[in-house]
Order: structure tokens, then C-alpha cells, then sequence
């Protein structure tokens, strides 16, 4: 009895010595964790302070007033955020008159729109290429194996300076411009077709566009497994009725001697550096998913060959739907590395957030805060993508299924 009190004292005691020497663990970890911390912010405080002293003896004031002055200055193409007339901002055409704000915004649209169309230009053109590479056929195979190690390896840079003077500039001018059922390419730019709103205040186009966008949110999202299909039809069945009813009509462009007028127009500048972000981060993709063929077990291409499956059903419902499980976040860096590719464009003067930040700097000043705000312009817009991608990954591979 007395054995077993004293083994339960001693058991007690070590239990004591064991929580204590973990909370001490505990308090030095956190305090270690504050104190890096804590040099890190002081680090930062002098370093704020050194240049704002510099400034300051220079006679330049460091702040951020100058966003509210009038900018002064056009810019070619692009959008900007003002105030509607109900509480909800609208998109109009930048103008001189208003604010660096405004301008610094326009950039920032560019630049987001020119990213966006090469991450789904670049996806699909990289996935093919990647497909290519190892087609059966010798001749495809080859030719995307050339493709893709020619464009890998020369500059970004030097690609951008040959789409834009040795093709888009070669293009006829707008008098003999191509046309392709409603498509215009000249060097004037690319006009292309889009969709026009015409159906006013009308309940009727308002329900069916509504019921439209939702059915197409819910195709995108599947929040209710297995109803993506069923979006899907939804969508073209009201995209059909919008056409139907009158809501919507398809706004094709004109083209006269000089110009052209309607549809959607891609400048030059835009359409070179397009096609170089697009190609060259395509390259990079399509090794991507070659390499991720390569990794799948060669029982998957045999257990499909012995259920007769053609190796073009083979690749669409078993190879790349495996594939895209595991590369997504390898291309979620490469999102990232063209969107901030795309401040290459100042080469052929396309107007993105960087060449407007030049245009900035070099009439109001203020370099110091101007670049400060470029930089988390590309810190936002990269988190974006990082977050999009981490939920369609999340999307793909449930936690706790085994890839």
C-alpha cells in the first residue's frame, strides 16, 4: 500500500515537472517568436526613417496627397473606377482630367486584363503542347518538342520586341484589313465581336439574365455536387432566350477606309505582348504536363488499352483529368510569374500599371510612394491568384482522398 502511495506521489511529481518544463518551453518559443519580431518592425521603423530623413534634406515631402491631384496626362487604352450616379462605381474611359488615383487604377485594369487572358490562353495552348510532346505521331511530337525549347530558352523580352515589330506591325492596314466572320485583324489592332446589352429596363431580359449568370456561377462553383451539367444547360438555355427575347445582341464590328467601329478592340501593344506572355509561359506549362504524363504509373495506359479506349479518350478521361490533380500548383507559380511578366509591356508602350507609373513619376514625382504602390498592386493581384488556385486545388484534392 505504501508502495503503491509513494509510486503515485512520484508519478504525480514528474507529471508536475513535465507541464511546467513545457510551458517554460512555451514562453521561450513565443518570446523568441515576439523578439524576432520586434527587431524585424525596428528594422523597418529605421530603414522608414533613414528615408524619410534623406527626403526630407532634399526638400521632398514623402506622401501620398499627390493621388488626389489631377493627373494631366491621357492614356491610350484602358478603364478606370468613378462614382456612378447611384452608389455603385461604374468603368469609364480614363480622360486628363482626372485624378493620379484614377490613373494608377487604369493601370492596374491593363495589367489584370492582360494577365487573365494569358493564364487561359497559356493553360490551354501549354496543355496541348504538353499533349504533343508525346503524340505517337512524329511529326506533332516533334514539332512541339522545337516549339518548346526554342521559346524556353530566348528572353521574354527579346520574343515581345519580335511579335510586336516582325507580326503585329506587318499586319495589312485597315483598307485591306482580313476579315473572318466578324473578326478584324489590321494594325490599327484586332476587332473582334462581343455582346451588346439591349434589353433597357425590361423585366424579362433582367429575370433571364439574372437566372443566366447564376447558372453560370453555379457551373463554375458546383456548390452542389453533381449539378454542374445541369448548370451548364441552364446557361446556354438562357443565353438562347437572352438572344431570343431581344435582351442581348451580338455587337459586330465595322470597318471603313480608316477605322473600324463595334466589338471589342485589342490595340497592337496589347495583342504583342499577349501573344509573347502567352507563348512563353505556354512552353513552360507544356513541360509541366509532360513531366506530369511521364509520372503516372504505365499500369493507367495499359488498363485503358485493355478496355479498348482509344488514346484520345485515354488522354481526356483518364491521363489529364489525373494530371491536373497534381500540377495545379505548378501553375499557380507560373500565373504568378506572367502576370508579373506583363510590366514588359512598357517596351512596346502598352500602358500597364508600370509604364503609368513611369508616366507618374516623371511629372508629379513621388517615385518613392509610386513604386511603394506598384508593388503592392503586384503583391495583391499575385495573393489573388495564389487564393484562386489554393481553392480549386482544395476543390481537387479533397482533404483525406488519396491522390
Amino acid at each position: 500500500m505504501t508502495i503503491h502511495e509513494a509510486s503515485a506521489v512520484h508519478g504525480m511529481v514528474d507529471h508536475d515537472h513535465l507541464k511546467s518544463r513545457r510551458l517554460r518551453n512555451r514562453i521561450r518559443h513565443e518570446a523568441i517568436q515576439f523578439g524576432i519580431i520586434a527587431i524585424v518592425v525596428a528594422l523597418l521603423g529605421l530603414l522608414a526613417y533613414a528615408i524619410q530623413s534623406g527626403l526630407a534634406e532634399k526638400g521632398i515631402r514623402f506622401s501620398f496627397s499627390f493621388l488626389a491631384n489631377t493627373a494631366g496626362f491621357d492614356i491610350s487604352e484602358g478603364w478606370t473606377l468613378t462614382s456612378g450616379e447611384g452608389f455603385l462605381p461604374s468603368f469609364t474611359l480614363f480622360s486628363p482630367d482626372m485624378t493620379v488615383a484614377s490613373a494608377f487604377v487604369t493601370g492596374i485594369f491593363n495589367t489584370a486584363k492582360v494577365a487573365v487572358l494569358a493564364i487561359i490562353l497559356s493553360t490551354i495552348l501549354g496543355t496541348m503542347l504538353g499533349v504533343g510532346r508525346l503524340s505517337t505521331n512524329w511529326v506533332v511530337r516533334n514539332l512541339c518538342f522545337w516549339i518548346v525549347e526554342f521559346v524556353r530558352n530566348t528572353p521574354l523580352l527579346i520574343q515581345l520586341v519580335f511579335w510586336y515589330f516582325a507580326v503585329v506591325l506587318r499586319f495589312p492596314p485597315m483598307a485591306s484589313a482580313a476579315h473572318f466572320y466578324g473578326l478584324i485583324v489590321s494594325q490599327q489592332g484586332i476587332y473582334v465581336p462581343a455582346l451588346s446589352w439591349a434589353g433597357g429596363d425590361s423585366m424579362l431580359p433582367i429575370v433571364l439574365a439574372t437566372l443566366t449568370c447564376v447558372a453560370i456561377l453555379g457551373a463554375i462553383f458546383d456548390p452542389i455536387r453533381g449539378m454542374r451539367r445541369a448548370c451548364i444547360a441552364a446557361a446556354v438555355v438562357g443565353i438562347v432566350l437572352l438572344f431570343a427575347t431581344g435582351g442581348v445582341s451580338m455587337n459586330l464590328p465595322v470597318a471603313n477606309k480608316f477605322k473600324a467601329s463595334g466589338g471589342t478592340s485589342i490595340s497592337p501593344e496589347m495583342a504583342a505582348l499577349l501573344v509573347a506572355i502567352v507563348v512563353n509561359s505556354a512552353s513552360f506549362i507544356a513541360e509541366t504536363v509532360r513531366g506530369a504524363i511521364d509520372a503516372l504509373p504505365k499500369s493507367q495506359w495499359e488498363a485503358a488499352a485493355s478496355l479498348s479506349l482509344s488514346r484520345r479518350y485515354t488522354v481526356n478521361d483518364i491521363v489529364l483529368p489525373q494530371v491536373f490533380r497534381v500540377v495545379l500548383p505548378s501553375f499557380g507559380n507560373q500565373y504568378i510569374s506572367l502576370t508579373k511578366n506583363t510590366a514588359l509591356g512598357i517596351a512596346v508602350g502598352y500602358p500597364d500599371l508600370f509604364n503609368i507609373y513611369g508616366t507618374i513619376a516623371n511629372q508629379k514625382g513621388h517615385s518613392l510612394e509610386g513604386i511603394i504602390i506598384v508593388m503592392a498592386s503586384y503583391l495583391i493581384l499575385s495573393w489573388v491568384i495564389s487564393t484562386i488556385v489554393y481553392w480549386a486545388n482544395r476543390r481537387l484534392n479533397p482533404t483525406g482522398v488519396p491522390q
